[in-house]
């Protein structure tokens, strides 16, 4: 595995500006997630600066990367491709950095979430959207929860996306409900 200066250079060569700082900000959180919730800072901070290595590749070029590499998706991510950089960046992350099965599922679950998350999964998930370049209503009630209870977070993300896609008339995929309701019961 390469180390994390080597994969920032080459992420800041492939990617937009924007999503590189995005990267850098899931790292950071993602680090510090780790620390309070103790997980290996090391091993999450990588993660979360690869987890969106998927993010900008051509939809077209998806599909060829997915059907190469015999990437198993379903109709909800088939039409909704904006979900398949995760699946795409796990496969990524494991050819090109031999990331372990533990850090690809983080990068696989980032988007929808799934009942299977482990504790780097969770931290993953959240880190990617409370980093620092996050700026919307609530986001520092949601950065001192993640700081408490990383199923609270999750839980509280969870619910805000869901209801921001019904209300704008968009399908939610079966993991993140099915996250949400395994979250609650365990509660």
């Amino acid at each position: 595995m390469e180390n994390i200066e080597e994969i920032k250079l080459n992420l800041k060569q492939t990617m937009s500006e924007k999503r590189f700082l995005h990267s850098l900000g899931t790292m950071k959180m993602a680090e510090k997630l780790a620390i309070k919730h103790g997980y290996d800072e090391q091993i999450a901070a990588l993660v979360g600066l690869v987890h969106d290595i998927g993010k900008e590749i051509p939809k077209q070029e998806m599909f060829k990367y997915i059907e190469e590499n015999k990437i198993k998706i379903d109709e909800i991510e088939e039409k909704n491709t904006a979900l398949l950089h995760a699946k795409i960046g796990a496969s990524i992350a494991k050819n090109k950095y031999n990331f372990t099965e533990e850090m690809q599922n983080a990068i696989k679950y980032h988007t929808t979430a799934n009942p299977n998350m482990d504790k780097l999964a969770k931290i993953i998930y959240v880190a990617d959207k409370i980093e620092e370049t996050r700026n919307y209503e609530q986001i520092e009630e949601l950065r001192n929860v993640a700081m408490q209870n990383l199923n609270k977070a999750v839980l509280l993300i969870l619910n805000h996306d869901i209801k921001k896609n019904i209300d704008n008339g968009k399908i939610i995929h079966p993991d993140s409900i099915l996250t949400r309701n395994q979250i609650l019961s365990e509660e």
